[in-house]
């Protein structure tokens, strides 16, 4: 993956640094996930799109270089009014794999 095609496919210009080092992050943070998934140890070709389009949605919604961590709503109780609150990370990165999983499947490998 290159940080050149991910900025373009974001519509950050090649001159805008500003986000280079969280989109960076955001490469490896990608490749890990499918070469963990997959058991691989190099990212196959075909998944380069795949790839790609993760990348594109974990930084558009988990922001990464943000001071501020993204929180939901995990549950709200009416009676004596409480409300839980717990981290985005977690869910977007399952739910980022839950969306490519049917893809990634196709590469995987199963440890013996």
């Amino acid at each position: 993956m290159e940080l050149k095609r991910l900025k373009e496919l974001l519509g950050v210009s090649e001159e805008n640094t500003s986000q280079d080092f969280a989109l960076t992050f955001v490469i490896d943070n990608v490749k890990e996930i499918i070469l963990n998934y997959c058991n691989l140890e190099k990212m196959p070709e075909n998944l380069l799109t795949t790839a790609y389009r993760m990348a594109i949605d974990l930084y558009r919604n988990e922001k990464p270089g943000e001071n501020e961590g993204r929180i939901m709503i995990s549950s709200i109780i009416e009676g004596d009014t409480s409300t839980s609150f717990r981290g985005m990370d977690e869910v977007l990165k399952e739910s980022i794999l839950r969306d490519y999983r049917t893809q990634l499947n196709r590469f995987r490998k199963f440890k013996r």
